[in-house]
């Protein structure tokens, strides 16, 4: 008597292309970890995926009963945004539905070592605390949209290495949540002080941190985007190139540059390094905000920042989101460009100096000076090596003490290359 028919049949083929060594090497773990085959194997991997997106769901659905819509409050509203005060996760998870936002544009509080105002979070629990955001985002953003981070970096306590926490998140956004690194960017502020001072100005063993990490992700690989809603105008070199033509040959790098390098397209594409000074300290914000007697916040981006990838990455009426808005700079720029907005902020002083980029109306984007910034090559300035030594200890001992030191050794009649040798 022939077998029944499975309900379920596995009669279905899938063709895997393989190299010989990498079938050779997936047959020995699959008979390692005990399957008896390799499509068993291959199946097993698939329940685990299916596993980790129920866990993830699960996840989502706990989180939309702990932040409720109703612990939300409309702080101010035009015809295009919303300023929320509360926790943004109350937001993310119940007051707006699912993949329906264009572009996440925002800038967390940085995992600092010093506590700020902001209440920035412990640079070694940053993670952790960073988790429902990270569903929240997933939640909400469109398949087609995009997440920007501009996040900087932190120091160890009481060294001069740096911390991996903004590296740590990179990876986690990428690896447990399925966002894909579309590009790295990078906001060199050229107006940044020469800081951490005691590494940089008193030791000496470093140079100035000026230059924040702006990770650009997706749920997709493919976003969409138009590198040509953001083009830099020529430099002098290419605008004489264009007048005068170019011929087409291959460099000595081995680039083969063709004729169409010399088309006019109406500017330069730049580059992932965006160079803006942060230093307005008398504009209108912080002018209100000392009239009324409001905070200022302390780590706002220049308008630039989030006008760049809101032009590079969303149409007009597009939906962009401040889950950490401070001042709600993206909600201004978001309404100066035409797209819809929502800003969520924790801290209401903040909202309230924020009210100074709306009233009485959004002050319309200004791009009528060139501003250019020049980084002036290192080794450039002469120095007598001789004279300035290498800090033998890495800036382990801070130059008083170690000036202190070498008097008392003098004093003793010990040589410094003596005592170094000890």
């Amino acid at each position: 008597m022939a077998r029944p028919k499975a309900e379920d049949a596995r009669d279905s083929f899938a063709s895997v292309r393989l190299t010989a060594s990498e079938r050779k090497d997936m047959e020995q773990t699959a008979s390692r970890l005990g399957f008896k085959s390799l499509s068993e194997y291959v199946r097993h991997l698939h329940s685990l995926i299916q596993a980790d997106e129920s866990d993830h769901e699960q996840t989502r659905e706990e989180l939309t009963k702990r932040y409720p819509w109703r612990d939300m409050a409309l702080y101010y509203k035009t015809d295009l945004g919303t300023m929320l005060h509360g926790n943004s996760l109350n937001y993310l998870f119940s007051g707006i539905g699912q993949k329906s936002v264009d572009l996440i544009m925002t800038s967390p509080p940085f995992g600092l070592v010093r506590k700020k105002t902001y209440g920035n979070e412990d640079a070694h629990h940053y993670c952790d605390w960073f988790r429902p955001f990270a569903e929240g985002f997933r939640r909400v953003l469109k398949d087609s949209g995009s997440l920007v981070i501009d996040i900087g970096g932190a120091w160890k306590p009481g060294t001069p290495t740096r911390s991996l926490y903004h590296f740590e998140l990179l990876l986690m956004l990428c690896e447990e949540y399925g966002f894909h690194l579309c590009e790295e960017h990078y906001w060199w502020n050229p107006s940044k002080l020469p800081t951490p001072a005691e590494w940089v100005n008193v030791r000496r063993v470093r140079v100035k941190d000026a230059v924040n990490c702006v990770w650009w992700l997706s749920p997709t690989p493919w976003p969409k985007a138009n590198n040509r809603r953001v083009l830099a105008p020529y430099s002098d070199s290419m605008r004489g190139l264009l007048k005068n033509g170019y011929t087409a040959k291959l460099r000595p790098s081995g680039h083969d540059i063709s004729d169409k390098f010399g088309k006019d397209n109406g500017g330069s594409v730049p580059p992932n390094l965006l160079a803006v000074a942060n230093t307005e300290s008398n504009g209108r914000y912080q002018d209100y905000c000392r009239d009324h007697g409001y905070p200022i916040h302390p780590a706002r981006f220049p308008e630039e920042v989030p006008e760049y990838f809101i032009r590079f990455l969303t149409d007009p009426g597009d939906l962009v989101v401040d889950p950490f808005a401070g001042s709600c700079v993206t909600g201004a720029v978001a309404e100066a460009l035409g797209r819809r907005w929502t800003c969520c902020e924790l801290e209401e002083d903040y909202l309230k100096g924020a009210m100074a980029r709306f009233k009485p109306n959004v002050r319309a984007l200004d791009r009528s000076k060139a501003v250019t910034y020049t980084i002036n090559p290192p080794c450039s300035v002469p120095v007598d090596e001789e004279v300035v030594p290498l800090v033998e200890d890495g800036g382990a001992t801070r130059p008083e003490a170690l000036l202190k030191n070498k008097r008392s050794n003098r004093s003793e009649g010990r040589s410094i290359d003596k005592v170094a040798a000890e």
